[in-house]
């Protein structure tokens, strides 16, 4: 039987829970292109399990923010998701006392992740969005997701152009959505007013 023309490529995402994915799949386009220029069509993902809805949340200071991370790892633990399990990320290095500050409220263990390390027993690991990528965890809290701080102000101003402009945000969206499709089960996601307009996106129906 000639097949040629009627094949199509199933995704389907075993990782992060549906609920996870829904909300982190509003923060980019149906088709994905890469720095190669390959097309990536994302309609028709679909997920095999259903989870928790996730959090998406905006603090009045900084000080709300991580001791509002701080209670909801704690409830993590006594929902039985050990420590090694969880992750949390921020932007850059510029917020990772963000995190630090919110997993000291939990009264946790962590370690800082630095791109050559691994997770460790029986702690939280802390990380910036850009060494995502290939981690998974149970839970995962990304913070700080601020106005200026996501998408980046600083690149935001050395744009020269609309093409780059649009380039920056596809990146900055990536960036995040990378951040939240690491949670399998669990996602928090935070910022303090004025919150990023990505957190708009994820509220977005």
């Amino acid at each position: 039987m000639d097949i040629r023309g009627r094949a199509r490529t199933l995704h389907i995402n075993y990782r992060t829970s549906h609920q996870i994915r829904m909300r982190a799949d509003r923060l980019l386009a149906p088709e994905v292109a890469d720095v190669d220029g390959n097309v990536e069509d994302r309609s028709g993902t679909v997920s095999v399990f259903s989870g928790a809805e996730p959090n998406i949340t905006r603090w009045p200071s900084q000080d709300v923010e991580a001791a509002e991370v701080g209670r909801w790892l704690e409830q993590m633990i006594s929902e039985g998701v050990q420590a090694q399990e969880m992750g949390v990320f921020v932007r850059s290095s510029g917020e990772l006392d963000r995190a630090r500050a919110a997993v000291t409220h939990a009264a946790i263990p962590f370690h800082l992740l630095d791109g050559s390390t691994q997770t460790a027993q029986g702690q939280i690991s802390i990380a910036t969005m850009h060494l995502a990528k290939g981690l998974e965890f149970r839970a995962v809290a990304v913070m700080a997701c601020d106005d200026e701080i996501i998408p980046s102000q600083e690149r935001l101003e050395s744009v020269a152009d609309d093409a780059d402009l649009e380039e920056v945000y596809n990146t900055e969206r990536h960036l995040l959505y990378v951040a939240c499709t690491r949670a399998r089960d669990y996602l928090w996601v935070s910022g303090v007013d004025p919150a990023s307009e990505f957190l708009d996106d994820l509220h977005s129906a």
